[in-house]
């Protein structure tokens, strides 16, 4: 009993004296159904700025997207649980926008320009980027083993959250969990 208390008066302590732990602590709390799966870090993690590219070959990087929070998906064309995933992720970009919340989607592997369109026509998907990783340097870099996984970038750019698996991405404790995060820019 004593050790529970002395656990309980530590935390609030550390809370107190680290306001922004107190902040991700009660959007932690926030997380229900799918989103139990999404682990915040204790600090942010620095992510590399490494290209990827979109279907005219032209380049991109998580770091054009600084100053927003960034819901980055990482997918497949052949991933059945992307395909499950993907039309509450673009959900989650119509919700959110105007507002400081984006969503990325990067194919990563072995995916033709061709077979991601298709993906997105059969789906339905028309609001989100059809990004490519096609040598996995950016998944690999970010530790990226399986997919779909979702990383969830701060405004710095900086990794704060990783979700591993598909997730509803529209339901009620993701957009509160962003909304929460967007609130503390």
């Amino acid at each position: 009993m004593k050790q529970l208390l002395a656990a309980l008066v530590y935390t609030g302590l550390a809370l107190l004296a680290n306001p922004v732990a107190a902040d991700m602590t009660a959007i932690a709390a926030l997380r229900d159904g799918d989103m139990k799966k999404l682990s915040f870090h204790e600090t942010p993690k620095e992510i590399p700025d490494i290209a990827f590219v979109d279907a005219g070959e032209g380049e991109h990087r998580l770091s054009d997207h600084r100053g927003t929070w960034v819901v980055v998906n990482f997918w497949a064309t052949w991933c059945a649980p992307c395909r499950k995933e993907m039309p509450t992720l673009a959900n989650l970009q119509t919700h959110f926008d105007g507002k400081p919340v984006e969503v990325v989607t990067i194919a990563t592997g072995r995916n033709s320009v061709t077979g991601i369109s298709k993906f997105f026509a059969e789906i339905e998907v028309t609001n989100l980027p059809e990004f490519r990783d096609p040598k996995q340097k950016l998944a690999r870099e970010l530790g990226v083993m399986g997919l779909p996984i979702t990383v969830i970038l701060d405004p710095e750019g900086r990794e704060v959250g990783r979700l591993m698996g598909d997730a509803e991405w529209d339901s009620d404790s993701a957009i509160a969990i962003l909304e929460a995060l967007a609130a503390e820019s």
